[in-house]
């Protein structure tokens, strides 16, 4: 595979100092943290920026089982998606009845595994269409299927977390509006927001070289998914994502950059 970074260039990526400043929301975020109980099975509910690539949550399970080997089983990350939808394309309650998705998942073996009757997934992870948090037509029916969705989550026994998504290659400006739409919604509905927009706006200002999106310039490349993936690694879980030894068969020095720039994303965000 092709380098995308010189040693030197990682060098000057890595070595960026503290008063780098990469877009932000405005408003701070309410919830910080899913610990200390954090959640090892979640459901990602949205569209085809998660289902690329093979699906970045089937990404997380690897990054999460090489992060915590002791506890790999208990890992388990399933996508409800459909190409191009909002949150009100999903019926929810659906989603989380008794015996539907999550009854059964498959080992390393490809072995079936019967999950347990009950709650199939500590947390639910939802996205937006691309642009309905910002478009002027879809963005109060953001807001309220965001509450709506939330409702249903917590009733299940389980917590809704929001997946702030990222502008267009050629629309960088989408960037703030998500970031503050995501974050207004997550603290209307105490849910914590993965900051992957964000994610992607410090990794274009790092190394513009480095191609995070597919030929549409808005689905992510492997790359962009690698970087989300890592993103939601340290938001969901609260562990860095630095030095994993999943990389989804990247450039390993490409694969650093990505991880460090999600881990600092995730600590700038949550203001720590």
């Amino acid at each position: 595979m092709m380098r995308l970074l010189t040693r030197a260039m990682l060098a000057m990526c890595l070595g960026v100092v503290a008063s780098f400043s990469a877009a932000q929301a405005q408003t701070k975020p309410k919830v910080t943290t899913l610990g200390p109980d954090f959640p090892k099975a979640a459901l990602f509910v949205g569209n085809s920026f998660f289902y690329y690539n093979n699906g970045m949550p089937g990404h997380l399970s690897f990054m999460e089982r090489a992060a915590d080997a002791a506890n790999k089983a208990a890992y388990r990350n399933t996508m409800a998606t459909i190409g191009g939808s909002g949150l009100d394309w999903h019926d929810m309650d659906n989603l989380l009845r008794p015996g539907g998705i999550g009854a059964y998942s498959f080992d390393e073996q490809n072995v079936v595994i019967f999950n347990k009757p009950g709650k199939q997934f500590d947390a639910v992870v939802m996205m937006d269409c691309s642009q309905c948090p910002i478009h002027p037509q879809l963005k109060d029916a953001f807001a309220a299927f965001a509450k709506k969705d939330s409702e249903i989550v917590r009733a299940h026994d389980m917590r809704p977390v929001l997946f702030m998504s990222w502008a267009y290659a050629d629309k960088p400006d989408m960037t703030e509006g998500l970031a503050e739409a995501y974050t207004v919604a997550g603290n209307a509905n105490d849910a914590l927001v993965i900051p992957a927009g964000l994610a992607f706006a410090r990794v274009r200002k790092l190394q513009p070289e480095l191609n995070l999106y597919a030929p549409d310039k808005r689905h992510p490349s492997p790359a962009g998914t690698y970087l989300a993936a890592c993103t939601t690694l340290a938001a969901l879980t609260g562990r860095s994502p630095v030095g994993n030894s999943y990389i989804m068969g990247l450039d390993p020095e490409t694969a650093q950059l990505l991880q460090k720039a999600a881990w600092d994303t995730v600590q700038e965000y949550y203001g720590r």
